[in-house]
């Protein structure tokens, strides 16, 4: 955990933003409503309180967690005919040290793209050499100043999910209380103006955060990260001019492409700390290990 992560202005924003959303849609909207002391105000209130708490513990877990990295100490299996004895390897060239560095980063790189997280290798056939690795996965996300990887992902997703259905909750509740208001008397343009303002930004919200969670849901489901669909698309297009077909090589089926992000209990899918099910980053299931 690095809780100078929390120091930044976006963080800041983000309580602030689902503090002002809560308290008006609770003690405004919902009081003017129904009341808070009916049975209908305080269910609406309570539901809204457990969306609000997941998507902050989700988002805690966001930019707290190590979004992953390749361990220190890991070499990846080389085949005894492709390894040079030491004084072999002592004799190599520059050139011959640069192509293998760039081989074993490329076996590192195989499914991490974005993490931003710089890590140590030992290099296979010099053992005196150290490797630093710029570690990358799915993407860096501005908003919880962290990035969103291996073992982030699960907790990114619970943010949206909860956000998405919090955000919508809210609306519902602003157009209900909007509905049963009488307007007809003077006086009230400054409410109307919070009214429409509110309902905009709220709407606007719940588009915007429904997008995300049908896209991360699609990428879920086919068990790729966002860097790898746009890689797919090119490598879908390549295929196509030489008369081959693409098939993303991770993607299992898509009960097993979720079980492998949010665990095999499906009673643990909407915990967001729930990731004991996650492995070391390295190795990933394909699709033929499937058949």
């Amino acid at each position: 955990m690095k809780p100078k992560r929390f120091l930044s202005i976006p963080i800041f924003s983000v309580f602030l933003f689902l503090g002002f959303v809560y308290y008006v849609t609770v003690f405004v909207f919902i009081e003017d409503w129904v009341g808070l002391q009916t049975s209908p105000g305080f269910l609406n209130a309570l539901i809204l309180t457990v969306l609000a708490f997941l998507s902050l513990f989700s988002f805690f877990l966001c930019v707290s967690s190590d979004p992953g990295r390749v361990p220190p100490s890991y070499v990846p299996d080389v085949e005894e005919g492709n390894v040079a004895d030491q004084g072999t390897n002592r004799n190599k060239g520059i050139k011959d040290i640069l192509h293998e560095v760039i081989c074993l980063l490329g076996y590192l790189m195989h499914r991490v793209h974005n993490l931003g997280v710089v890590t140590n290798v030992v290099s296979p056939s010099l053992p005196g050499l150290i490797i630093a690795v710029f570690v990358e996965g799915d993407h860096h996300c501005l908003w919880i100043n962290n990035c969103v990887g291996y073992w982030n992902y699960k907790a990114f997703v619970m943010l949206v999910l909860y956000a998405t259905i919090g955000s919508i909750h809210s609306t519902v509740i602003l157009v209900t209380c909007a509905l049963q208001k009488d307007w007809d008397f003077s006086g009230r343009a400054p409410v109307k103006i919070f009214y429409f303002a509110f309902g905009a930004m709220m709407v606007a919200l719940s588009l915007t955060l429904g997008t995300l969670l049908g896209w991360h849901i699609y990428l879920l489901t086919h068990n790729m990260t966002t860097i790898e669909y746009y890689e797919g698309i090119r490598a879908a297009w390549l295929a196509k001019k030489s008369g081959l077909s693409y098939h993303h090589p991770f993607n299992v089926g898509v009960y097993k492409n979720i079980t492998l992000i949010l665990g095999p209990s499906m009673l643990k899918w909407l915990c967001p700390s729930s990731v004991g099910h996650l492995k070391d980053g390295i190795s990933f299931p394909v699709s033929r290990d499937s058949s």
